[in-house]
């Protein structure tokens, strides 16, 4: 595994976006890795554009094996009591 791999899994793992709503955080996380793999796989292939017509986001996770399981898990006591 890559650090770069580790990176992304400690964050959905850890409650790195603890405070706030994580949810807009996590999907922008998940197409930000999505469309660097598709770049990566096109330029390799010499290919313009992301593919998305070539490689479907089903293919991308199940054979690739791109981690997929950000969730959000509230904590069941706050970090910080309110002022």
């Amino acid at each position: 595994m890559k650090p770069r791999d580790k990176a992304h899994i400690w964050w959905a793992s850890n409650n790195y976006f603890a405070v706030g709503d994580p949810s807009e955080s996590f999907s922008f996380i998940k197409d930000w890795v999505e469309k660097k793999i598709r770049r990566h796989m096109g330029r390799s292939r010499n290919r313009r554009g992301f593919g998305w017509k070539r490689w479907s986001r089903r293919w991308l996770y199940e054979e690739l094996k791109l981690f997929n399981g950000y969730q959000v898990r509230r904590a069941s006591e706050p970090k910080a009591l309110p002022a």
